[in-house]
């Protein structure tokens, strides 16, 4: 089984600015608010891979370490359990014709049954690690994304683009367009929060969820 099932594809969740903004709690209106302030001459345009620059974070490859260390006990009881069945049906296999028909089935019915029950308790491992990533994917990302606006507007830009969304309509643009680790710095910078040692890169985003254990199902019977 691999290892840490899903957390893996947390940021495959399509969690970008947009998405974002919109988990944002509402706020109340100013009684009057004032008129939009009209953009005048050149529109200065930034664009960020803001999946990318979440999952850059300290703060979230440290929560995601921690998530890590917390499912790692359940993850290392499905592998012995994956183990165990492999044994069964290789013991059942070097049997061969030494047992009984009766044998055979019930030892067939112990390997269906033990199957079923190790890939119920890999798919209920998978939702719980899927829920709290998702979860610590969108609390660091919505202060990321007040950090990004912050620093746009203090940049001078007018609008801001995610890359990392699939229809971003972004083709090319100029290095110093990215505002991508700009804004991972100064995310980092404030949450003071120190990079985590040995912690593996955060997976890229869109990546799929690894499949539940393989196990072989014995021939019916």
């Amino acid at each position: 089984m691999n290892r840490s099932l899903s957390l893996v594809c947390v940021l495959a969740s399509g969690m970008g600015v947009v998405a974002v903004a919109q988990a944002a709690p509402a706020t109340t209106p100013d009684p009057a608010p004032s008129a939009p302030v009209a953009i005048t001459g050149a529109t200065k345009i930034a664009v960020i891979q803001f999946q990318t620059a979440v999952g850059q974070t300290n703060e979230f490859q440290r929560d995601l370490a921690d998530l890590r260390k917390k499912y790692e006990p359940q993850e290392q009881k499905l592998q012995q359990q994956n183990q165990e069945i492999e044994t069964l049906k290789k013991q059942l296999q070097d049997a061969g014709a030494n047992i009984s028909d009766a044998d055979r089935q019930t030892r067939m019915r112990t390997i269906d049954d033990r199957t079923k029950t190790l890939q119920r308790a890999a798919q209920d491992l998978q939702a719980s690690e899927q829920q709290d990533g998702q979860e610590t994917f969108q609390q660091v990302g919505q202060k990321v994304f007040d950090v990004m606006q912050t620093y746009s507007q203090q940049q001078g830009f007018n609008l801001v683009l995610d890359a990392s969304q699939q229809n971003s309509g972004v083709l090319w643009l100029t290095p110093g367009a990215d505002i991508t680790k700009p804004v991972v710095d100064a995310y980092n910078t404030k949450s003071g929060i120190p990079a985590p040692v040995n912690v593996p890169s955060a997976p890229p985003p869109h990546s799929t969820a690894p499949s539940a254990p393989r196990t072989t199902t014995p021939p019916s019977h």
